[in-house]
């Protein structure tokens, strides 16, 4: 039984667990977004297991609706890049209010996303809305959108642990990704995980975290 879960009063157990929260706080608040990667190969078995850890999220009746699709051949992610960009270019030149744009100022963003030709993996992350059974049977998800999006949350907590840097990449519009990846109807693109080491020459933008009485009531 780990420590965790044995609900004792032991004081040296309640002393531990508030050391590995303390230690994972510290590791998760040096997790940043990163825009320019290295080429630097990064072995499979590291994204799996991050993958692995994805897919251990809680969900709804415990239906797991999701699917990762790993991109890796360069061609598809040039492919990508190129739909992207289309999508992008009108995002930043006609249909963004100025609004958006100003909030992405800081971060120095345009509608050139390099990083997803740059970087050694894409993990895009699809919401399947139903499953189907062999003689054609619709099998309803509950809670799809909640399940997948902590399956995401946890994904990117795995990625930063490993020590690796990733980037939630959501364009406008990512129907694309269903055909150019060959996905089935039930399935929706939740977002593109771009993953791998970052570019030593990426100047990281200067961002701060709310303090805690900024987001929390206790009650």
């Amino acid at each position: 039984m780990s420590i965790i879960n044995d609900m004792t009063n032991d004081p040296i157990k309640q002393e531990i667990m508030e050391q590995r929260v303390y230690e994972m706080l510290i590791n998760m608040q040096q997790r940043r977004s990163v825009r320019k990667f290295s080429s630097t190969p990064v072995p499979v078995n590291i994204i799996k297991n991050c993958i692995r850890v994805a897919a251990s999220a809680p969900s709804g009746a415990n239906q797991q609706p999701w699917h990762f699709v790993v991109v890796t051949d360069p061609l598809i992610k040039k492919q990508i890049r190129t739909e992207a960009e289309k999508i992008e270019y009108d995002f930043y030149t006609r249909t963004a209010p100025q609004s958006w744009l100003d909030a992405l100022k800081p971060f120095g963003t345009n509608f050139e996303k390099p990083f997803l030709e740059e970087a050694p993996f894409l993990i895009i992350l699809f919401m399947k809305k139903y499953d189907l059974k062999s003689d054609g049977t619709i099998v309803r998800h509950y809670y799809p959108l909640e399940s997948a999006s902590i399956s995401l949350g946890m994904l990117l907590t795995a990625i930063h642990t490993a020590g690796l840097s990733s980037l939630v990449y959501t364009p406008a519009k990512m129907g694309f990704l269903k055909s150019l990846l060959n996905r089935p109807e039930n399935e929706k693109a939740l977002s593109i995980v771009v993953a791998g080491f970052p570019n030593p020459d990426f100047d990281q933008p200067l961002i701060s975290k709310k303090p805690l009485n900024e987001f929390v009531t206790l009650i």
